[in-house]
């Protein structure tokens, strides 16, 4: 007798595209920390206060768009990235290289922000963005844009001296 096929839900992927989806995300995420700067360090209260500058710009930008923090930034950004989970765009100035990365969910920000975690960094984190960009950027980014400046502990063995 054969069996019956399991039916979809509604609105729902079927498996083979979910699996593709999801390993997509993983490696995006996997990836996405690596182009940003390293730093050593735990998270610190001093970092995570915004200025009063900043709290006037974070408003400007939510809902985050990149076009939109690219502009207060002074660039145009090219989008590398397209997904549902997150958009990534490039930004280049005379200051220097960073990523601007929108995410359509809190949820998704914050598990790129745990995978990040295991490589270590120094961020700008708003409201569903996240920017990566050498440690001494963040502070003239953040006076543009807003958002919080977030050191994350990276994990596993630490380089020995040469």
């Amino acid at each position: 007798m054969p069996q019956p096929q399991p039916r979809e839900r509604a609105g729902t992927a079927p498996p083979a595209a979910s699996w593709g989806r999801a390993a997509a995300l993983a490696g995006v995420l996997a990836l996405l920390p690596l182009t940003a700067a390293c730093s050593a360090g735990g998270e610190t209260e001093a970092d995570n206060k915004p200025s009063k500058a900043s709290a006037s710009a974070a408003a400007v930008v939510a809902p985050a768009r990149i076009e939109v923090i690219a502009n207060l930034t002074g660039c145009k950004a090219n989008i590398r990235v397209e997904a549902e989970e997150l958009r990534e765009g490039k930004c280049r100035t005379e200051q220097g290289d960073y990523l601007i990365t929108t995410f359509p969910e809190e949820k998704y920000k914050q598990t790129w922000l745990e995978t990040a975690r295991v490589y270590g960094g120094t961020y700008l984190v708003g409201s569903r963005w996240v920017v990566s960009a050498e440690p001494k950027m963040l502070e003239p980014l953040r006076k543009k844009i807003g958002g919080n400046i977030q050191r994350l502990q990276g994990f596993g063995p630490t380089p020995s001296p040469s």
